[in-house]
């Protein structure tokens, strides 16, 4: 039985979501993101959101943010928070099947003063652009995609990272229902399959950020 100073469900419950709208309420975007998000709710193409976005910029600044690896361009969102933590001659190679994702997010490279030869956008099926790039050779993956597929996209994403290297994959959490006991759908499988191959990868050190549809981060040693 609960005692009296321990908070019940509910309240736990809210206690965490007030906190997620303050982490997400704190960050603040300039004039080239905001465009780009509204262009992103204008065409129904999925953005990370603000507290995502630091994040993700966060983790490139570390990992050294040299060569950078994104799978889902979308408009551009997340581009741009990575582009903000890489180093000037970083180079962003960036993976959508949708050229008009791709045309929406290089007018905000363009927007962001971001120079032609500090991304590589490359319009096609991740699964065969994956196989295509060199073993150890990139900073940090960032995988956001369909969740069935992040299973396969987490085998090729280890493989490109050099040693120090960080993996991210988003939509780790699918709004708790990879959590839930009693959920087995496609989806919520090849997540559970996702995160299972990150931490059972012994080079792999983990953490699962509560931050928009769940972060799965690691660095590899």
């Amino acid at each position: 039985m609960a005692s009296q100073d321990e908070p019940g469900g509910a309240e736990n419950a809210r206690r965490a979501e007030s906190m997620l709208t303050h982490a997400e309420g704190s960050i603040s975007e300039d004039a080239v993101l905001a465009a780009a998000r509204e262009r992103s709710e204008d065409s129904g193409c999925g953005a990370v959101t603000p507290a995502v976005g630091a994040l993700l910029s966060l983790l490139t600044r570390l990992s050294g943010g040299k060569a950078v690896v994104e799978v889902g361009t979308g408009v551009g969102v997340s581009g741009l928070w990575l582009l903000a933590g890489m180093r000037d001659d970083g180079v962003l190679t960036t993976i959508d099947v949708e050229p008009e994702h791709q045309r929406l997010a290089k007018q905000a490279f363009n927007e962001g003063g971001i120079g032609p030869s500090r991304t590589r956008l490359i319009s096609g099926r991740a699964q065969e652009v994956l196989t295509r790039l060199a073993d150890e050779s990139y900073d940090l993956v960032f995988i956001d995609a369909e969740p069935r597929d992040q299973p396969d996209f987490v085998v090729e994403g280890v493989r490109l990272l050099r040693p120090g290297g960080v993996i991210v994959v988003h939509r780790a959490a699918l709004g708790g229902r990879a959590g839930d006991p009693a959920a087995h759908d496609a989806d919520v499988v090849a997540v559970r399959e996702a995160a299972r191959l990150i931490a059972e990868d012994e080079r792999l050190t983990p953490v699962l950020v509560p931050l928009g549809d769940g972060i799965l981060a690691a660095a590899r040693e």
